[in-house]
C-alpha cells in the first residue's frame, strides 16, 4: 500500500510536481525541467563529477556521499522523475541504461519501473530493447507470479516485429499457467506478439488458443479473449460464425448474474463484458438471418434488463441499439430500440441525449420511417448549448431528410447557419443543405428560393458548382413540365432578384449571388409585371457603380452584359447606362474594357443591328457554325486584288492528313520503357588520333594516286604519293597538330619528312615515320604502331 500512496517518495519529488504544475510559460518549465535534468544526472551518475584521484580516505567519504543516491530505492525514484523529463519533451537518454539496469532487479517494484522508462521511452530501434530481451525470458519462466506478470506486461510495450520469435513460445506457454492473473495477460501479450508479427503465430493456431481461453473456466479471462476476438473478427469474421451460439450462452449466463458479484458494476452484471458480446454479435451477424435469429431473444433481454438507471445501463442500452440495426430487421427489436431512442433524447441529460441522437442516426440509414416520430425532438436539440450535441443533430437531420421532410429541415438547418459563426460548420453545413435541397426539391420555386437564401448566408463559401446549376435549370427548365411553367419559374426568379437589388441599398451582396442576379436580370428581366425595364436598369446601373467585396472584374462582365442586352430591348442608352459604360471603358480589365468599347461602337456606328447581336433570350440557343466562312469572299477578294498571295496548303500532307485521321487530337504520348544499352568498360575503347588522316590505300579516287608500276624493277613496288590538299571529311577528328606530346619518349629531332618509298619485296624494314609527317599520327605521339603503308 505504501508503494502507491506515494509515502516513499522524497520531498523533492514533490516539489518538482509542484513547480511544473505552478509554471506560467513554456519558458519558466524549460528552465525547471533543465535543473532537473542536471541534478538527475550527478545522482544517476555520481562518479562523473570527480575531476582527480582522490586518495584512499576520500574516496572513503566520497563512496560514503554517494551511497545515497546508489540504492535502488532512490534510483526508482530517479527513473520516475527521468519519466516526467521525457514526458514534458526533453532528452533524458542519459538515464536509459538505469532503467535497463532496474529491469534487471529481484525486487518487483523496481523491475515494474525500469520495464515501464523502458517501454515508454526507448525508440523501437534502440539498441537497449535487445537487452532486455533475455530478462525478459527469465522473468516469463520464472516460478514467481509478478515476475511473470511484470514481463507479459512489458512484451506488449517493448518487443518489437524482430524479438517476436525470441518470446513467442515463453508467452504461448503461459496460456496453461495455473493463475488466472497470467492467463489473462498472456492472452493480451500473444494478441500484441500477432499484431506484430502474423507470421511468427499461424492463425490458425491464434484463432484455436482464443477458443479456449472463451471457454476458461475464469471470467476474468474469458474476458480477454473478448477484446481480442472482437479485434479480430472487424477484420475477418469468418473464423468465429460458429462461436455465436456460444457467445449467446455466456451473454446468458452474464445477464442472469451467473458470474461472481467482483465483476458486478451499479447493479450491472459485468457490463463491459455485455457491450463486448454485442459488439461481437453485430459484426457476426450482420447480413446473416441464421445467426440473426439466435441473438433475437438474448438482445431483447438484455435491452429490458439493462435499464436501470445507471449510466452503465445506459451505455449496454446504447449497444443494443447499435447490434439491433447491424443485425437481420426485426420489427419488435425495432420498435423497442425507438422506444429507448426517445427515452434518451427526452433527457435532460446532455449524454443521453448525444446518445438518443446517435442511436437513432443508426436507425435511420436502413430504417428511414421512424424519423419522423423524433423529427421535433431531434429538432429541439439543435437549439441546446452543447456544440458537440449540435453538431450531431445536423448529422442526424442531414441523414433523416426526405422530400415530405425537405422543406421543414431545410428552414431550420437555414436558420441555424445563419446564427452560427463556426467557419468550419458553416461549410459543412452548406454543403449539406445545398446537396438535400438539389435531391429532394418538391418543386422549383422553392428550390430558387432556398438556394438564394443559401447565398444570402454563406456566400463564398456555396460551391460555385450550385449557382451554375441554378441558372442552368432557370434556363433550361424542366424537361416533364409545359412552357408555361417554366415561363412563370423565370418571372418569379426575375422579380426575387429585381426586389433583391431594389433593397441590396447599403448592403454587401456575395459575389455568386451578384452573377446570378446579374445574369438572370439580363436574360429575363422583360418578363416582370412588378419591374419595367427601365427600372430594373437603373438598379443595375446603381449596382455596378457600388464599392464592395463583390465589385470583382468578373462580377462586372455579368452586369455590362446584362446593362447592355436591357439597353437593346428598350431601344434607348439612358445616361445612367452611357456613364457607366464610359466609366468601365477605361478599366484594366481587358475583358471589361473591350466589352464596353465594342458596345460604344454599336451604339454609335450599328444601332440598327444592336437587337441582333443582343438578342432576347438566346441563353440556350443553338449556334449554327458556318465552316466555309462564305461571308468572308469579299475581304479574300479584295486582298487577292491588292496582291495578296492565295492560300496553299501545308507541305507535310502526311502531317496534315494524321491530323484530320485524329480530329485534331493530340497523339498520345507513350512512355519509351526499353532499358539503356549496358555501359562498356573504358578500357575496352582506344583512341585513334589517326583515324581521320589519309590512307595511303589504292583506289581511293582523285585524292590518293594509284602506284606505278616500274618495268624495269624486277621488285615490283609501289610509290605512294602524299596529296597536296587533304580530303575534307565531315567526320570529327582529334586536332594533335602543334601540340607538345607529354605520352611516352620525347620524339628526337628529324629532318624534314619526305614522302616514304620503299619496295614490298625487301626485307628492310619500312622506316619509322618521323614527327610531322602525315604518318607519325597513329599511337601516343607518332609512337607504337606502323604506317598504314606497310601492308
Amino acid at each position: 500500500m505504501s508503494s502507491t500512496s506515494g509515502a516513499h517518495l522524497s520531498r523533492e519529488f514533490f516539489d518538482l510536481i509542484k513547480a511544473i504544475g505552478e509554471s506560467r510559460s513554456k519558458q519558466e518549465e524549460d528552465r525547471i525541467i533543465a535543473r532537473e535534468v542536471l541534478t538527475l544526472k550527478n545522482k544517476l551518475h555520481p562518479w562523473k563529477k570527480q575531476t582527480t584521484a582522490p586518495s584512499a580516505t576520500a574516496g572513503a567519504a566520497q563512496t560514503n556521499q554517494n551511497q545515497h543516491f546508489s540504492t535502488k530505492k532512490k534510483q526508482k525514484e530517479f527513473l520516475v522523475r527521468l519519466l516526467y523529463v521525457e514526458m514534458l519533451g526533453h532528452d533524458a537518454s542519459f538515464g536509459y541504461v538505469k532503467a535497463t539496469e532496474l529491469a534487471a532487479s529481484p525486487n518487483i517494484f523496481h523491475k515494474r519501473v525500469g520495464y515501464l522508462v523502458c517501454g515508454a521511452c526507448l525508440s523501437p530501434e534502440h539498441e537497449f530493447r535487445f537487452m532486455l530481451v533475455n530478462q525478459m525470458q527469465r522473468d516469463l519462466n520464472s516460478s514467481n507470479v509478478l515476475e511473470n506478470c511484470a514481463a507479459l506486461l512489458a512484451v506488449t510495450r517493448v518487443i518489437t516485429a524482430d524479438m517476436v520469435p525470441a518470446v513467442c513460445g515463453d508467452v504461448t506457454k503461459l496460456l496453461t499457467h495455473s493463475n488466472e492473473t497470467v492467463r489473462k495477460k498472456a492472452v493480451i501479450a500473444l494478441h500484441r506478439l500477432f499484431q506484430l508479427n502474423p507470421e511468427a503465430i499461424p492463425a490458425h493456431e491464434f484463432v484455436e488458443k482464443l477458443r479456449r481461453a472463451l471457454c476458461d473456466r475464469d471470467p476474468a479471462v474469458m474476458g480477454a479473449s473478448l477484446c481480442v476476438i472482437e479485434s479480430m473478427a472487424t477484420h475477418d469474421p469468418s473464423p468465429f460464425k460458429d462461436l455465436v451460439s456460444s457467445l449467446v450462452s455466456i451473454l446468458k449466463q452474464i445477464i442472469e448474474h451467473r458470474l461472481p458479484s467482483d465483476f458486478d458494476y451499479h447493479r450491472m452484471p459485468a457490463p463491459w463484458m455485455q457491450m463486448a458480446i454485442l459488439r461481437i454479435l453485430a459484426i457476426l451477424a450482420d447480413g446473416d438471418a441464421h445467426a440473426s435469429s439466435e441473438c433475437y431473444e438474448v438482445i431483447s433481454d438484455c435491452l429490458t434488463r439493462a435499464d436501470v438507471g445507471a449510466n452503465a445501463g445506459y451505455a449496454v442500452v446504447y449497444e443494443c441499439i447499435r447490434t439491433i440495426t447491424k443485425v437481420y430487421p426485426n420489427p419488435v427489436l425495432l420498435d423497442a430500440a425507438a422506444e429507448s431512442i426517445s427515452r434518451f433524447i427526452a433527457s435532460r441529460s446532455h449524454n443521453l441525449k448525444y446518445l438518443g441522437v446517435t442511436g437513432l442516426a443508426s436507425i435511420v440509414e436502413q430504417h428511414p420511417k421512424y424519423a419522423a416520430i423524433h423529427q421535433l425532438a431531434v429538432v429541439e436539440c439543435l437549439e441546446d448549448r452543447d456544440e458537440t450535441l449540435q453538431r450531431k443533430t445536423l448529422e442526424l437531420l442531414y441523414k433523416m431528410t426526405n422530400p415530405v421532410n425537405v422543406e421543414f429541415i431545410t428552414d431550420k438547418l437555414l436558420s441555424f447557419l445563419e446564427a452560427t459563426t463556426d467557419m468550419f460548420l458553416k461549410r459543412d453545413l452548406t454543403n449539406k443543405i445545398g446537396t438535400i435541397a438539389e435531391r429532394y426539391a418538391p418543386n422549383q420555386e422553392w428550390y430558387v428560393r432556398s438556394i438564394t437564401k443559401l447565398f444570402e448566408i454563406s456566400g463564398e463559401l456555396v460551391s460555385p458548382q450550385i449557382a451554375h446549376n441554378l441558372m442552368t435549370m432557370i434556363a433550361e427548365g424542366e424537361e416533364d413540365e409545359s412552357e408555361e411553367s417554366n415561363m412563370s419559374l423565370r418571372k418569379d426568379a426575375v422579380e426575387l432578384y429585381a426586389s433583391l437589388l431594389e433593397n441590396s441599398t447599403g448592403k454587401n451582396m456575395p459575389k455568386v449571388l451578384a452573377d446570378t442576379v446579374s445574369w438572370v436580370l439580363g436574360e429575363y428581366a422583360y418578363l416582370s409585371t412588378e419591374y419595367n425595364l427601365s427600372e430594373i436598369l437603373e438598379y443595375l446601373c446603381a449596382f455596378a457603380k457600388r464599392r464592395g467585396p463583390f465589385a470583382l472584374s468578373s462580377t462586372r462582365r455579368f452586369l455590362i452584359s446584362a446593362i447592355m442586352k436591357l439597353v437593346a430591348q428598350l431601344g434607348t442608352c439612358p445616361s445612367s447606362a452611357a456613364s457607366v459604360i464610359d466609366e468601365f471603358s477605361k478599366s484594366s480589365d481587358t475583358d471589361l474594357q473591350q466589352r464596353c468599347l465594342e458596345f460604344q461602337n454599336l451604339l454609335t456606328n450599328a444601332s440598327s443591328i444592336l437587337g441582333t447581336v443582343l438578342p432576347v433570350d438566346a441563353s440556350c440557343e443553338d449556334v449554327d457554325a458556318v465552316e466555309s466562312l462564305s461571308e468572308l469572299d469579299w475581304f479574300v477578294a479584295e486582298a487577292r486584288a491588292n496582291g495578296a498571295l492565295p492560300y496553299s496548303r501545308p507541305i507535310d500532307e502526311e502531317d496534315d492528313a494524321e491530323y484530320l485521321a485524329g480530329r485534331g487530337r493530340v497523339k498520345s504520348v507513350q512512355i519509351n520503357i526499353t532499358p539503356y544499352e549496358k555501359p562498356k568498360d573504358p578500357r575496352e575503347y582506344k583512341v585513334d588520333l589517326n583515324r581521320n588522316a589519309p590512307r595511303l590505300t589504292p583506289g581511293q579516287g582523285s585524292t590518293y594516286e594509284k602506284a606505278r608500276h616500274s618495268p624495269s624493277d624486277s621488285s615490283s613496288s609501289f610509290v605512294a604519293t602524299v596529296p597536296e590538299v587533304a580530303p575534307s571529311i565531315s567526320e570529327p577528328s582529334l586536332i594533335v597538330r602543334n601540340v607538345a606530346h607529354v605520352w611516352g619518349k620525347p620524339v628526337p629531332p628529324t629532318a624534314p619528312a619526305i614522302a616514304p618509298s620503299f619496295s614490298l619485296g625487301s626485307s628492310q624494314p619500312p622506316p619509322t615515320p618521323t614527327h610531322g609527317g602525315p604518318s607519325s599520327q597513329s599511337g601516343y605521339g607518332g609512337w607504337g604502331e606502323k604506317s598504314s603503308v606497310a601492308q
